[in-house]
């Protein structure tokens, strides 16, 4: 986007398409005021809600429309800002939207009205971020999560540690600049607080693992040999029959996947062929096999079934081998078929549903274990990035304390670690990774 286009007057649809009680377009620009007024009969307030008709040139009537007028800077994006709100049907909102860009606007780019509040200072990049999360998030905890963000929790932490680096590097610069009038700080002093600022930086960066499971989800991978009841436990987790559940072995010849919101965590549970070394298998099942073995690789969880009335065969003791340095959960299905049964063992049955709520109370714990309740920062890959960056500057700026080097040396380094704490901010960003940023949302927001 050059220099001119960033100054257009644009529009986008707010809602989803599809029929519904209500759609949005919203408008943002120095024009917003001036096009609106010319495709709506009624005269436009700035802060009050109006009420009317959308008109097309021939004076015919479109929709009936409420519209709300923001006048700069007290708007979402910091400009003036029109938001039509008419009826949800997809022919509807299309007219109006139509209508207003014939009136010169120019349709918005992804994610062009929340960067616009990002210019105009209305929010900082890291909650501009959380606006993209919030729109995303699969869970209610994530959801939750990042609208602390989007009320600046992780902006308010991050200036903290900012002030305190800042207030390191003053001293630093003013006893090397007015060495006649200020004393270089005492090297105990700056160690001190330097090990304090990356402390602080380690209590978000602690974090980033549950970050990560709280934005990207868990992925959950059933496996075993044929016929074990795979399929049959994937569509108990589903609530219905979305595999095909049969006797015959090597039914399911791919992965199956359905995600669901398992105690606040996004979880992916897998379904996959079983797997089986003999001879006579066709292309298509060692192919599917093959897909088992690589969703075991990148699963969080493995639930290992074997059939209980069988016991562990040297079938299932190949695939537990295959398994066993995975974080895993061994369930003995098909326990309506046995009578005696070993302690330690997790016994199920996906026909009676047996044992069903104790598999989830596993899964339930392992996640917790994850102390994810306890996250109290959420943050991104580039925000865990920028933190690493700070953290190692300082790191450096450390062991030139430690050994009581000039401290102009000192001074580069926690200027570094500033530096890459405003990337996270906005401060300091470059236009490739600003576009990237907000390349990720949706048109209309």
């Amino acid at each position: 986007m050059n220099i001119i286009q960033e100054f257009d007057t644009i529009a986008a649809i707010a809602t989803p398409l599809g029929t519904g009680g209500i759609g949005v377009i919203r408008i943002s620009g120095e024009k917003s005021f001036e096009i609106a007024e010319k495709i709506f009969s009624s005269k436009i307030h700035a802060g009050k809600i109006c009420h009317g008709w959308i008109v097309n040139k021939q004076g015919q009537k479109i929709d009936e429309v409420v519209v709300l007028p923001f006048k700069n800077p007290n708007s979402y994006t910091g400009e003036n800002v029109i938001e039509i709100q008419c009826h949800g049907g997809i022919n509807v909102i299309r007219n109006i939207l139509n209508l207003v860009l014939e009136n010169g606007v120019r349709m918005a780019e992804r994610g062009e009205f929340t960067k616009r509040a990002f210019l105009n200072h209305k929010l900082d990049l890291s909650q501009a971020e959380a606006v993209c999360d919030l729109i995303h998030a699969k869970t209610q905890k994530f959801a939750q999560k990042s609208a602390q963000n989007l009320s600046g929790v992780l902006t308010v932490k991050i200036n903290e540690i900012k002030k305190d680096i800042f207030n390191t590097l003053s001293k630093i610069i003013a006893g090397i600049d007015f060495p006649e009038d200020v004393a270089e700080p005492e090297y105990s002093s700056l160690e001190k607080e330097i090990t304090s600022e990356i402390s602080q930086i380690d209590e978000i960066l602690n974090s980033a693992k549950n970050s990560n499971i709280l934005r990207q989800g868990l992925k959950i991978a059933i496996l075993g040999k044929p016929n074990v009841g795979k399929s049959s436990l994937f569509n108990t987790f589903l609530s219905l029959e979305r595999a095909i559940v049969t006797d015959i072995a090597g039914t399911t010849r791919d992965v199956l996947s359905e995600t669901l919101d398992f105690d606040g965590i996004s979880v992916t549970h897998l379904d996959t062929a079983g797997i089986r070394n003999e001879c006579g298998m066709d292309k298509v099942e060692e192919i599917g096999i093959e897909y088992s073995k690589q969703s075991a690789r990148d699963a969080d969880l493995i639930l290992f079934l074997y059939d209980a009335s069988c016991g562990m065969t040297k079938e299932d003791e190949d695939i537990f081998n295959f398994i066993k340095d995975k974080t895993y959960i061994k369930i003995a299905n098909k326990a309506d078929l046995i009578s005696n049964r070993n302690d330690n063992e997790i016994y199920l049955s996906t026909l009676t549903k047996e044992g069903f709520d104790s598999v989830k109370e596993k899964i339930k714990t392992l996640i917790n274990q994850k102390s994810i309740e306890d996250t109290e920062f959420v943050t991104n890959s580039r925000q865990q990035e920028c933190l690493r960056k700070a953290k190692v500057a300082l790191e450096n700026a450390l062991e030139t304390t430690q050994r009581e080097d000039l401290q102009d040396l000192i001074s580069i380094d926690v200027k570094s670690a500033l530096l890459s704490l405003e990337e996270i901010t906005g401060e300091v960003i470059t236009d490739d990774i600003l576009n990237n940023i907000f390349d990720n949302f949706c048109i209309g927001k």
